[in-house]
């Protein structure tokens, strides 16, 4: 029973505090920093080519239209794809 309390308030402190929610980052608005952090396989330097091209071309209709960056491909996306969002 102890156990059970234990982890239930371990569960509860961990859903409170946002450890372990991952929030959904806009490519369309987000920093470098913020796009590295949340797009598995992006670095800061392939994040930065997303804003120049976010800022070259216009926002991003959709999630699959990054891929239009020079060395993000389908798979890149597919491995963020719940972690990034182009509202």
């Amino acid at each position: 029973m102890k156990t059970m309390r234990t982890l239930l308030a371990f569960l509860l402190l961990t859903m409170a505090s946002g450890i372990g929610m991952a929030a959904t980052v806009n490519v369309n608005t987000a920093s470098a920093e913020e796009i590295a952090q949340a797009m598995s396989g992006v670095g800061e330097k392939k994040a930065q080519a997303i804003i120049e091209d976010r800022e070259a071309n216009g926002a991003f209709k959709s999630v699959e239209e990054i891929s239009r960056v020079k060395g993000i491909g389908m798979a890149t996306i597919d491995k963020s794809r719940e972690n990034i969002t182009v509202k």
